[in-house]
């Protein structure tokens, strides 16, 4: 099959979060498996220079925005059997210090940003070579993309358009823009209303994607359910209740190669299920390097995240206001929200022998911090996927979860299954349940031969990118199939 795959960031190019993890494996296990793959993404500032192989294509666009003209050139590299990455380089949209925001302020011109971005795609999806047959579209920043194609299919005699898949990574940002932004995609009227992309009277271009995408995938099973429903529609619940027939939710894969215990550039110490003792190594190691009292006996829980309230912030806070006079020590590494910040920050301080806290991002330090610890933490409020339960586990460490989303999906607690059991969740979102939870760990933390059941059954389980490329693939078959019915 061919595919292209669209997305804002793709790993290891560009990351602010999962999205850039998961297309960058998607990418990398779809070429793997037979598959020809396209990857079209911006091309950022520092890509160039940090990354060798990357090469001008001889391709040059010049689309409309609005009223205007807009340029780009077109670099390539083949980072993996089969897969092409089409970086799209235009200076004036994507060199920048960040990716959507600088200063936690958002850039005015998203809007052209990535509506460019969206033309841009579909410009490749048509006139590539190749021609692909399927293109794959991630989150609010690539959603035009269905519309776009499906005018062109209608409108401007692109007969053998290629089928659309949107992949919601989280509903919470839609890039919603007032009406007037509406005019930059240079479409007529027709689909801008309440079945297309209008949402309340607003331009969303989430919505567009999830009106006109021939199928709609998030990234767990359980997540799909939520998001039909008000609770965690985000307002989108009703036209995704409507496309309740093309919404299927598939667990995000892991890779292996990037997230192992043996031979890791980023660890000190191997480690196996049936050989532990280099992660106690691991451990130790990261108490000093984060200057706590270096104490095997001492459970260590963890946390690494963006500092959001959907990540649970506030209750972890609460939670660890009542558990750190516990002996227990506890470890964050994350940005986000500066009131956050700082309350984590003096948390750090006032229990300096306790609990250690690094601002910022830092994949060694993550790989390292997954590792040592005893205890994953990840109280969010929602979860469409989450991928630190998954890295978790196949570290040894014990995840504590909220049961919502992917999180419900990907840990098994002893009350689902006591000889499976991999980690401990709770329901209420409340700092009460979360620091029960902690309790149970903490009385899990003393029964050694429970303790290491858990372990070792978190290290056995699949989460491979295999495993969701085979369910992948057969999304793309169906999309196929039903367009084409006769040729497959």
């Amino acid at each position: 099959m061919k595919i292209l795959l669209a997305s804002s960031e793709v790993f290891p190019y560009s990351k602010t979060g999962g999205l850039g993890d998961m297309t960058g494996a998607m990418a990398k296990f779809l070429g793997r498996a037979g598959h020809q793959v396209g990857v079209v993404t911006p091309l950022y500032r520092g890509i160039r220079e940090r990354f060798s192989g990357i090469t001008k294509f001889d391709w040059y666009m010049d689309l409309p925005v609005g009223k205007h003209r807009v340029q780009a050139e077109v670099w390539t590299c083949e980072p993996h059997p089969r897969v092409t990455v089409y970086f799209i380089h235009q200076p004036g949209f994507y060199d920048r210090a960040g990716l959507y925001h600088d200063d936690n302020w958002e850039y005015l011109d998203n809007p052209q940003r990535f509506i460019f971005l969206s033309k841009a795609v579909v410009h490749l999806a048509r006139y590539l070579p190749w021609q692909p047959e399927l293109v794959h579209v991630h989150d609010w920043q690539t959603a035009l993309v269905p519309l776009f194609i499906r005018h062109q299919q209608t409108h401007e005699g692109w007969w053998n358009a290629p089928g659309t898949c949107l992949t919601i990574h989280n509903l919470g940002y839609q890039g919603n823009y007032p009406p007037t932004v509406y005019e930059l995609t240079n479409l007529p009227r027709d689909y801008f209303h309440m079945n297309g992309a209008e949402l309340y009277g607003q331009f969303s271009f989430l919505k567009g994607g999830i009106s006109y995408a021939d199928i709609l995938t998030t990234v767990s099973p359980r997540y799909a359910r939520e998001i039909t429903t008000p609770t965690f529609g985000c307002g989108l619940d009703a036209a995704l209740r409507a496309r309740r027939d093309a919404l299927k939710g598939i667990l995000n894969g892991i890779d292996y190669e990037e997230w192992k215990t043996v031979n890791n550039p980023y660890l000190r110490n191997s480690f196996t299920a049936r050989r532990l003792a280099g992660k106690t190594e691991e451990k130790l190691a990261l108490q000093k390097e984060l200057g706590l009292p270096a104490n095997a006996q001492v459970p260590l829980f963890a946390n690494i995240t963006r500092l959001t309230p959907q990540k649970g912030m506030d209750i972890l806070l609460g939670a660890l206001e009542e558990m750190l006079a516990a002996d227990m020590q506890f470890v964050l590494l994350g940005s986000g929200y500066r009131d956050y910040e700082e309350a984590f920050h003096h948390l750090g301080q006032r229990f300096s022998q306790k609990a250690a806290v690094r601002i910022g991002f830092n994949q060694e330090l993550s790989q390292r911090i997954e590792a040592g610890a005893d205890f994953y933490v990840m109280p969010s409020f929602y979860e469409p996927c989450g991928l630190n339960q998954m890295y978790s586990q196949r570290y040894g460490t014990i995840p504590i979860v909220r049961a919502t989303g992917g999180l419900d999906d990907s840990v098994v607690d002893p009350s689902n299954d006591p000889k499976k059991a991999t980690g401990i969740k709770f329901n209420e979102y409340s700092v009460r349940a979360l620091a029960k939870a902690i309790r149970k760990a903490l009385v899990l933390y003393q029964n050694p031969p429970i303790l290491r059941r858990f372990r070792v059954n978190g290290m056995k389980a699949d989460f491979s990118w295999e495993r969701s490329t085979e369910q992948y693939s057969e999304v793309y078959a169906a999309v196929l199939k039903a367009r084409n019915p006769i040729s497959t």
